[in-house]
């Protein structure tokens, strides 16, 4: 289970003029809800909110968000971006309970060559990239791995076969392909013209002092 750490501060005002004050102050307003807790607004740092970001997939990482003095285990549940400029707008964080089920999307690690690659020169399409999945907080995997060793050309590899780890439940469709080893494309070199073949026939006016063919 991947985790991270996050700081934030309550607040107690609402609406989109104060919403644009914390943004111009390099805060990003966010709220958490969760099991029998009602919806808490709060902000966080703005350069703090971008590096973690950068660093770790936050749908399938826990974030220890703490505020008021103490600390809460949450997952980023939406992201708010503004349409034009590199800036957050809101994010809302969900409280998690230990035992309590939730629905994620952990991303797919490829391992091994496929056999169809480094055998018959073909190409691994990786087709999906993530998996949604329902597990336990506490449980959730940094990754789904898939190991493509065995896969061989023109045969492929659908999610209802990955084998995941105890206590996680697919929720992405079985029959959805995850993968498929192609066939390598042929390049089929243009054929020249042979010399004089298709050439036009120059056809011209004849001259007025000129005798027409006969």
């Amino acid at each position: 289970m991947a985790t991270a750490n996050l700081n934030a501060n309550t607040r107690t005002t609402t609406g989109k003029g104060v919403a644009r004050k914390l943004r111009a102050s390099g805060k990003v307003p966010a709220v958490i809800y969760g099991h029998n807790r009602e919806a808490q607004s709060l902000s966080v740092d703005a350069h703090e909110l971008t590096l973690l970001l950068e660093r770790v997939p936050y749908q399938s990482t826990v974030i220890e968000l703490a505020f008021d003095g103490g600390t809460a285990r949450t997952l980023i549940r939406e992201i708010q971006r503004h349409p034009f400029k590199k800036q957050y707008v809101h994010v809302d964080f969900q409280e998690l309970v230990a035992g309590e089920k939730v629905t994620v999307k952990v991303p797919i690690h490829y391992t091994g060559v496929a056999e169809g690659v480094r055998v018959g020169g073909g190409v691994l399409d990786q087709i999906l990239h993530e998996l949604e999945i329902s597990v336990d907080p506490s449980s959730i995997p940094a990754h789904i791995n898939v190991d493509v060793t065995a896969l061989t050309i023109g045969h492929s590899i659908h999610a209802g076969e990955i084998t995941l780890p105890v206590g996680v439940e697919l929720l992405s469709d079985a029959a959805a392909t995850v993968c498929v080893c192609a066939a390598p494309k042929v390049e089929v070199a243009p054929v020249a013209a042979e010399p004089g073949v298709g050439e036009p026939e120059l056809i011209r006016k004849a001259k007025a002092d000129e005798a027409p063919a006969k």
